[in-house]
């Protein structure tokens, strides 16, 4: 079941809600606590029940394991733990491919048949181990079952997060507070729900239908030339973006529906004037568990700087191994790892040489263009399903495969078109429409990202999220467009108007309901 499907919206939802309401006026708290646990296990057996198991089993697991933890400091249980959980992991996510490269090493035939991924399998389980290691350091208190069922199964945030933690989540459960429909909390839900929904279905999905074509040539090994595979990767940027955006967005207003505040999980990365700066704001909630539970114990800073790079390295290796079993998600770690690695020795750099030039305009821009083109590089093999693919689409990238424009355009140009050609700007085959509109597509929605404020700015003052984060502009492009700082929702009728039309084209577009592009790792 989507968020973006009309079951969901117009079944799914109301009736959660209205059972949810029942229950905490009859019978109180812990019965709402249980229709939540309820339907957010039918929402994720709702795909393929023959999962549902596996979820119950790793709740039961981790939260026996963790109470235990949090009485008896036991290294070994806790280790046992861990391992259990990236056992079942690894099983499902990383068996077929690691076997895939065994039989190429050793020249097997070895098969464990077909294996199929269970949805959200990442999410919960980084989520549970985060649970035992702060048991085992006794961070965690005693909690119920119940509640501890809702913190994991919780709907909104269940299948690609954010990755909650145990102290952001319980204590909100745990509310002495009676459980109602606050009606604030209703309309500032549905607000965020409607701009989330509007960036799904009207903008991620609208230039997906220019990405997908591009990637698909390169995998198939046909020749791209360079404005065609520029396109393709910048249409897929946009598209993921907005997709994941809109997914986050619409995570956080289903949850503050029912009175719950999420953190928040995605902050205007590609105004990022650094590549450590973007890791702050892309999947926030990934990077602080890669952080507080990877860098850190492997020694972080604390231990030189050669060290330091290694960690950085390893930690971003296996953030990108977490989306997906591939080499294409290890050479985008890799390649992060050393994005991160060259940052920091730049900032090393800096400081010796005593320049503080990295707060002024110049600087800001043309550091912002480095860090954006570096991560639209790394989207290529995030996306790409073959390495030949990857590797033929940046080859287009830079000129090799040439540079052609399609023969509509030529035939408008006249003597222009003639120059163009002596520059060695050819003419191809491919729809000038299509090519038009595609880049109309970027040219529209690059300052759109890059000029608007974002969904936690725009509900800064109703806390959209757990975050403080308010119009923040360290390390960002932000500062140059300054015009739309003051910009924020209230409730209004400009802006009931404003979210409706968002609704009301999101629900438009429900014919062709996509998947989100998270919901695969």
């Amino acid at each position: 079941m989507l968020f973006n499907s009309f079951e969901f919206i117009f079944v799914f939802l109301p009736l959660t809600l209205c059972a949810y309401i029942y229950c905490a006026r009859r019978w109180g708290n812990e019965a709402a606590i249980g229709i939540l646990v309820l339907a957010s296990l039918f929402f994720y057996s709702y795909w393929n029940p023959a999962y549902l198991p596996l979820l119950l089993f790793s709740m039961l697991f981790n939260f026996f394991v963790g109470r235990y933890l949090g009485v008896n400091k036991n290294k070994v249980v806790l280790t046992l733990g861990v391992i259990t959980n990236l056992g079942v992991l690894g099983y499902y996510k990383y068996a077929g491919f690691f076997m895939a490269n065994m039989n190429a090493v050793f020249n097997n035939q070895w098969d464990l048949g077909l294996i199929i991924l269970p949805l959200a399998i990442s999410f919960f389980t980084f989520q549970q181990i985060a649970y035992l290691v702060d048991s085992y350091q006794g961070i965690t208190k005693e909690y119920s079952f119940l509640h501890y069922s809702l913190f994991v199964s919780f709907f909104p945030q269940l299948i690609a997060g954010p990755i909650v933690h145990h102290k952001e989540m319980l204590p909100q459960f745990e509310s002495s507070k009676p459980y109602q429909i606050d009606v604030n909390n209703l309309i500032v839900g549905l607000s965020i729900f409607s701009i989330g929904l509007f960036k799904k279905t009207v903008l991620a999905d609208g230039i997906a239908v220019y990405a997908n074509p591009v990637f698909s040539a390169a995998d198939t090994g046909q020749m791209l030339d360079f404005f065609y595979a520029w396109s393709g990767v910048l249409a897929y940027t946009l598209q993921l973006y907005f997709d994941f955006s809109g997914y986050s967005d619409m995570a956080i207003g289903l949850a503050r529906i029912f009175g719950i505040v999420l953190p928040l999980n995605f902050y205007s990365p590609y105004k990022a004037c650094n590549i450590s700066e973007f890791w702050r704001r892309w999947h926030m909630t990934l990077s602080r568990f890669l952080r507080d539970y990877v860098y850190i114990p492997m020694g972080g800073n604390r231990k030189g700087p050669g060290r330091r790079y290694v960690n950085l390295v390893t930690t971003m290796l296996l953030g990108g191994l977490w989306h997906g079993a591939g080499w294409n998600f290890v050479i985008w770690g890799a390649l992060h790892g050393a994005y991160l690695t060259i940052h920091q020795l730049w900032v090393s750099f800096l400081t010796l040489m005593g320049f503080k030039c990295s707060q002024t305009v110049p600087y800001k821009v043309f550091f912002w263009l480095v860090t954006f083109v570096a991560v639209v590089v790394g989207w290529v093999f995030f996306r790409a399903t073959t390495l030949e693919g990857a590797l033929r689409l940046v080859e287009a990238m830079v000129g090799l495969q040439g540079i052609s424009l399609p023969n509509a355009l030529y035939a408008r140009m006249g003597e222009f078109g003639s120059t163009l050609q002596l520059l060695g700007i050819e003419s191809n085959a491919r729809g000038g429409v299509d090519f038009v509109l595609v880049w109309l597509w970027i040219a529209a929605l690059l300052p759109v990202v890059l000029m608007l404020p974002n969904t936690q700015d725009l509900f800064s003052r109703v806390k959209g999220s757990l975050s403080n984060l308010d119009h923040e502009r360290k390390d960002a492009l932000w500062p140059l467009f300054k015009l739309t700082g003051q910009l924020v929702w209230k409730e209004s009728r400009l802006w009931a108007c404003l979210c409706a039309v968002a609704l009301g084209l999101g629900l438009l577009t429900l014919t062709q309901v996509s998947e989100f592009l998270y919901f695969q790792f």
